[in-house]
C-alpha cells in the first residue's frame, strides 16, 4: 500500500465510519490478527484452569459457601471465603493485564498497516514485548487511579449497608427495624453493584487509547499515562457526541455488543457440558465432577470463536487512537508534509 495515498485519505471520521473501516480492515487481516489473539485467548484460558484447579485444592469444594449445613463454624468459612476473593482479585488483575499487553501488540500492527506502512504481525508482539516494563508500570499507575475512583462511586452504596448495620444493632430484633435493615441492605447491594458497573466501564474507557500509545510513541509510563487521558479528554467537535470520552462509550458499547453476543454462542457447548453433567453451577463440588474430556474441547471451541472476533476490539481502538490523533495534532497532515510528493520528484 501507498503510504502517500493512505495518507491523503486520512481525515476526522464519525463513529460509524470508524466502525465500518475497523470491521473492514479487521476482515482483510483476519488471520494475522486470529493467530496473535489466538496466543494471548489461550494464555488466560490456561489461567483460569490453573485458578479452578487452585480454588478445588487450596480452597478445597468451599463448604463456608454453602450454608450452615456444611458444618463448617463461621470462623473457617470466612477465611476460606477470602482466599477465594482473593485468589479471583489475582486472576482478575492478571487476566486484565493481559489484555492490555495484547492489545498493545496489535495496535502495533494494525496501526502502521491503518497508515501504509510496512509491517509484520511479529513486530507487534515484539513491540509488546519491549515496552514489557513501561505497560506494567502504567498498568500499576491504571490499577491504582481506579481505586479511588472505584471507592468513590461504591460509597453510596457502602454508606446504605452501613446503614442496615446500624439498624439491626440498634433495632435488637424489632420488627420495623428488620423490614427496614432487609430494605437497607437491598437498596445498598443494588448501588454497590451499579457503583462497581460503573467504575469497570469508566476504567475501559479511560484507558481505551493507552495500549495504542505504548504501541505507538516512545514515552515512559507516567506520559503514557496522562498522555491516553489527554488524547481522550475534552471535545473534539460540536454536539454532545463530540466529546472524546461519549465516541469511546458508543465504540465500546457497539463492540462489546458483538463480542458478548458471540462470546454467548461461542460458549453453548460448554454451557450444556456444565449443566448436564454438574448441574448447580454455584456448587463447586459438582462442577469440579464434570469430565474434563468433555469440557476442554468446550472450552477450547469458545476460545477459538473468541479469538475469531476479539481482534475487531483491538482494531476499533488503533483505529480511534489514529483519527483522536488526526484531529488533535493533524497526523493526516503531518504525514503528507512528511511524504515527498511524487509529481515534484519526477519533475
Amino acid at each position: 500500500m501507498n503510504p502517500s495515498a493512505t495518507s491523503a485519505e486520512l481525515r476526522p471520521l464519525a463513529i460509524g465510519e470508524i466502525i465500518d473501516r475497523a470491521a473492514t480492515f479487521w476482515r482483510a487481516h483476519l488471520k494475522p490478527l486470529f493467530v496473535l489473539c489466538l496466543g494471548f485467548d489461550l494464555v488466560n484460558y490456561i489461567a483460569v484452569k490453573v485458578f479452578t484447579f487452585a480454588m478445588t485444592r487450596v480452597v478445597g469444594v468451599l463448604p463456608g459457601l454453602q450454608g450452615p449445613s456444611a458444618g463448617t463454624n463461621p470462623r473457617e468459612a470466612l477465611t476460606q471465603s477470602g482466599i477465594a476473593m482473593g485468589m479471583m482479585g489475582v486472576l482478575y488483575v492478571f487476566l486484565i493485564w493481559n489484555f492490555w499487553f495484547a492489545t498493545t501488540a496489535a495496535a502495533r500492527y494494525v496501526v502502521p498497516a491503518h497508515l501504509g506502512d510496512p509491517v509484520r504481525p511479529m513486530d507487534g508482539l515484539r513491540r509488546a514485548v519491549s515496552r514489557l516494563g513501561t505497560l506494567t508500570a502504567t498498568y500499576l499507575l491504571s490499577l491504582g487511579w481506579s481505586l479511588g475512583v472505584t471507592v468513590l462511586l461504591c460509597l453510596p452504596g457502602s454508606i446504605v449497608m452501613g446503614l442496615a448495620v446500624v439498624a439491626v444493632v440498634t433495632g435488637k430484633g424489632a420488627g420495623g427495624s428488620t423490614a427496614l435493615s432487609v430494605a437497607l441492605i437491598i437498596i445498598g447491594a443494588i448501588l454497590l453493584g451499579l457503583g462497581g458497573l460503573a467504575a469497570v466501564l469508566w476504567y475501559f474507557l479511560r484507558f481505551m487509547l493507552l495500549p495504542p500509545v505504548l504501541a505507538m510513541e516512545d514515552v515512559g509510563a507516567w506520559t503514557a499515562f496522562k498522555r491516553s487521558g489527554a488524547l481522550l479528554s475534552g471535545r473534539v467537535e460540536p454536539g454532545f457526541m463530540g466529546r472524546g470520552t461519549v465516541r469511546a462509550m458508543v465504540l465500546s458499547t457497539v463492540v462489546g455488543g458483538i463480542l458478548v453476543a458471540v462470546s454467548l454462542v461461542s460458549g453453548l457447548p460448554a454451557w450444556i457440558v456444565r449443566l448436564t453433567y454438574g448441574g448447580n453451577l454455584l456448587d463447586p463440588a459438582a462442577q469440579a465432577a464434570i469430565p474434563q474430556a468433555l469440557l476442554v474441547p468446550a472450552e477450547l471451541l469458545q476460545v477459538v470463536g473468541q479469538s475469531f472476533f476479539t481482534p475487531l476490539s483491538f482494531v476499533v481502538s488503533a483505529f480511534f487512537y489514529v483519527d483522536m490523533r488526526v484531529r488533535r495534532e493533524g497526523l493526516d497532515l503531518e504525514r503528507r508534509l512528511a511524504t515527498p510528493d511524487p509529481t515534484t520528484q519526477s519533475t
